[in-house]
């Protein structure tokens, strides 16, 4: 079973370590130094940030990340994405990692986005629509996207993550089902 709870800066060593494994470094390109973490992460475990960074739980044990921001908040990020899509008020956007590496290509990403979506209709009633660009090369993301329920709904050019990447982009969009009242067992909160 899923469960989410907020990151915190106890669990920087594990996002550390996972931000360090090839297959999540080839897409984040991330530094992994314990200040390049707690500079990054530090301001939204603080609450000082409006994005949220959620702790993925597979029966209790931490396996990946959720980033959670709506698009109003970062108008900069609308600004690039405006000549290729229209991003609809109250937008969410999701950024997510599976962190250890055994448990890659077993549908746990999956399982985590559908979670989520769910939990984000429920825990922010007044949006209907979640847009997520991935590089175009990442097919493994936006595989995942298809099958939690993502369309496509744009192709162009973006600032990647890794510099080392050109900018092609495929955007996917899902919305609100008419069903979103209903929460399932994986969609739970724990508290800390």
């Amino acid at each position: 079973m899923i469960s989410w709870r907020r990151l915190d800066e106890h669990d920087f060593p594990v996002l550390a370590q996972w931000l360090g494994q090839p297959h999540v470094a080839r897409w984040w390109a991330h530094e992994t130094s314990d200040e390049a973490v707690r500079r990054d992460f530090g301001p939204s475990a603080r609450g000082e940030e409006p994005n949220q960074d959620w702790l993925a739980l597979l029966d209790g044990t931490p396996v990946g990340l959720m980033q959670r921001c709506r698009w109003d908040d970062y108008p900069e990020y609308i600004e690039e994405v405006a000549p290729i899509l229209t991003i609809p008020n109250s937008a969410i956007s999701l950024d997510y990692l599976v962190g250890e590496p055994t448990l890659i290509g077993h549908g746990l990403g999956t399982r985590m986005m559908r979670s989520m979506l769910d939990k984000t209709w429920h825990d922010c009633p007044d949006s209907n629509t979640a847009i997520v660009p991935v590089h175009a090369d990442n097919v493994a993301s936006w595989r995942m996207l298809e099958k939690a329920g993502f369309h496509r709904v744009a192709i162009g050019d973006l600032t990647p993550d890794n510099p080392t990447d050109d900018k092609r982009h495929v955007i996917y969009r899902t919305d609100r089902p008419a069903h979103s009242s209903c929460r399932t067992p994986d969609s739970t909160t724990r508290p800390r």
